[in-house]
């Protein structure tokens, strides 16, 4: 069982910066791929990007490739998600998954239970 708990959401202006957090509890982060997916009013799910399980290795999806990046400290049981120049098209509730497999990320097993992020334009 894994617990996962986002932190580190909230409003910012476009262009800005934000660094959202994902902490687990339970078994250690370091078993998993790590994956992040966000949801917008009124749209599906979307991935946004993953790492593999030592973090050297990461897949996004198009719409943020160079400007997110993935990274974990599997000491702190901790994976991050730094999103820069960021775009109200941005804006969404941000979940971070457990699962398996880099490219695709599949067989999620746990979610968290996700974090607001807004751009103001």
């Amino acid at each position: 069982q894994v617990q996962l708990v986002e932190s580190g959401g909230g409003l910012v202006q476009a262009g800005g910066p934000l660094r959202l957090s994902c902490a687990a509890a339970g078994r250690t982060v370091s078993s998993y791929t790590m994956g992040w997916f966000r949801r917008a009013p009124g749209k599906e799910r979307e991935f946004v990007g993953a790492i593999s399980r030592s973090g050297d290795d990461t897949y996004y999806a198009s719409a943020v490739k160079g400007r997110f990046t993935i990274s974990r400290d599997n000491a702190k049981n901790t994976v991050y998600l730094q999103m820069n120049s960021l775009k109200p098209a941005d804006s969404a509730v941000y979940y971070c998954a457990a699962g398996s497999n880099l490219v695709p990320f599949k067989d999620v097993g746990y979610w968290g239970q996700g974090t607001q992020v807004t751009v103001s334009s």
